[in-house]
C-alpha cells in the first residue's frame, strides 16, 4: 500500500511538472522563410529574401526589440568558407501594403496575437556574376522577443543556394546491391527550408527515374527542407532537461540539455520520465530499446549539433513531419514507390514511412551498405532499381 501511495505521489508530481513546463510563459513568435531571388542590375547583384514572423499566441502580443543579420559565405567545392565579402544590407518592414526602409535601425515592433509581420531583406554585392564567386549564403537572423515571458534572444538560419538552377544537371553514381538490385545515388545541392520537398525531389529525379524503381530519401534532408531544425539558443532548457540528459550515453543526441529539452517540448516530461523507468526495468532483463518504442520515432531521429553537414552542424535537426503523407504524394506524382529512410554505415536500416509497405523488406536488405553515404556526399536521394 505504501509503495502504491508513493507511486501515485510521484505520478502527480511529474504531471504537475509537465503542466508547469507546458504552460510556463514563453515566446510564440516563429520566423518563416517565404522566397528568395537573385537579380542582376548593371554591375550589382541583388539577393532579395522574403520572410515573415508569425505570432502563434491566441491572446498575447509580443515585441521584437532588435533584429540583426550575419552572413556566412561558402564556395561550392567542399563548402569552403569565404571571409571578408563586401555587401550592402537593406531591410524593409511591411505595414499592410506599405513597405518601409528601416535604414539599418530596427524599430521596436509589436506583433499582435494571431498576426503576421512581413519582412524583405535585400543584399547588394558589387559583382554582377555573384554565382561564380559564391554558391551558398547562410543567412543568420538574430532577434530579440520581448513580452510576458521576459526577453528571449533567438537565432534562426536559412540557406540561400545561388545555383539552384543547376537542379537540371544530373550527377549519378551507380552502386551494385544484393538480390539483383542496383542503387543510383542522385547528387543534389545543399538543401534548405526554401526548397519545397516534393518539387525538389521531382526536379532531381524526373529525367532519371524508371518504371519499377523505388525512390528513397534520407530523413535528415527531408526534415531540413521542412524547416525541422532549430538553433540551441532558441530552446529554453531548464533543470529538468539537465537531469534527464544524464541518463543517456554521451554520444546520444539526448545526452545534452538542449537535445533533451527539444524532446520534452515535443512529447512532455511525464512520458519521457516513465519511458526511462520502464526502459531501465526492461534492460535489467535483457530487453533493449523500450525507451525509444515508448517515446516514438521522434526521439530516435533527433540529431544534435554536429550531427549533420555544414552549415546545419550548429543546429539540432528533428525527424521529418508526416513522412507517410510525403511518400504517398510523391509516389502519386512520379508513379513509383517512395520511402523515407534512416540508414547508417553500421548496417542499420530504418524505414520511417513508405508509399507501399511491400517494398520495406527489399529496402531493409539492399540499403545495408548505405549507398547514400554517411558523410558529405550530398546524395540524399537513392533509386533502387532491379538490375536484371
Amino acid at each position: 500500500m505504501i509503495i502504491l501511495n508513493i507511486f501515485f505521489l510521484f505520478l502527480i508530481l511529474v504531471i504537475c511538472l509537465d503542466l508547469y513546463i507546458s504552460y510556463f510563459p514563453k515566446t510564440n513568435l516563429v520566423l518563416v522563410p517565404l522566397d528568395y531571388k537573385l537579380k542582376k542590375r548593371d554591375k550589382i547583384s541583388e539577393v532579395v529574401i522574403d520572410l515573415k514572423i508569425i505570432n502563434k499566441s491566441k491572446n498575447k502580443e509580443t515585441m521584437i526589440t532588435n533584429l540583426n543579420l550575419v552572413l556566412d559565405f561558402f564556395k561550392g567545392k567542399n563548402n569552403q568558407y569565404l571571409k571578408n565579402l563586401d555587401y550592402e544590407e537593406i531591410i524593409y518592414i511591411y505595414y499592410g501594403s506599405i513597405k518601409k526602409n528601416i535604414n539599418n535601425y530596427w524599430p521596436t515592433t509589436i506583433i499582435k496575437a494571431n498576426s503576421e509581420q512581413f519582412i524583405q531583406i535585400i543584399l547588394k554585392f558589387e559583382n554582377n556574376d555573384l554565382r561564380n564567386k559564391i554558391k551558398y549564403i547562410w543567412l543568420k537572423v538574430f532577434w530579440d522577443n520581448y513580452g510576458h515571458f521576459g526577453i528571449a534572444k533567438k537565432q534562426d538560419g536559412f540557406l540561400l543556394n545561388l545555383n539552384s538552377h543547376n537542379q537540371n544537371k544530373k550527377e549519378l553514381t551507380e552502386i551494385p546491391l544484393k538480390l539483383g538490385y542496383k542503387a543510383i545515388a542522385v547528387k543534389t545541392d545543399l538543401l534548405g527550408s526554401f526548397d519545397n520537398p516534393t518539387e525538389t525531389v521531382i526536379n532531381y529525379c524526373k529525367d532519371v527515374i524508371k518504371n519499377g524503381d523505388i525512390l528513397t530519401i534520407g530523413e535528415t534532408p527531408l526534415a531540413i527542407m521542412q524547416g525541422r531544425y532549430i538553433s540551441p539558443q532558441n530552446l529554453e532548457y531548464d533543470i529538468f532537461s539537465k537531469i534527464l540528459c544524464y541518463f543517456f550515453h554521451p554520444t546520444s543526441s539526448l545526452a545534452t540539455a538542449c537535445g533533451m529539452q527539444l524532446l520534452i517540448d515535443k512529447i512532455g516530461f511525464t512520458r519521457i520520465t516513465f519511458s526511462l523507468i520502464f526502459g531501465f526495468l526492461f534492460k535489467c532483463i535483457g530487453i533493449k530499446g523500450i525507451f525509444y518504442r515508448l517515446t516514438g520515432f521522434e526521439s530516435s531521429l533527433i540529431d544534435d549539433v554536429s550531427g549533420t553537414v555544414i552549415p546545419y552542424d550548429k543546429s539540432i535537426v528533428m525527424g521529418p513531419k508526416n513522412p507517410k503523407l510525403f511518400c504517398k504524394k510523391l509516389a502519386k506524382q512520379l508513379a513509383v514507390e517512395v520511402a523515407v529512410v534512416d540508414v547508417n554505415d553500421l548496417g542499420g536500416v530504418k524505414i520511417l514511412a513508405s508509399s507501399n509497405d511491400s517494398v520495406n523488406k527489399i529496402l531493409e536488405e539492399t540499403l545495408k551498405i548505405n549507398p547514400a553515404g554517411n558523410s558529405d556526399e550530398k546524395t540524399p536521394i537513392v533509386l533502387i532499381r532491379n538490375s536484371k
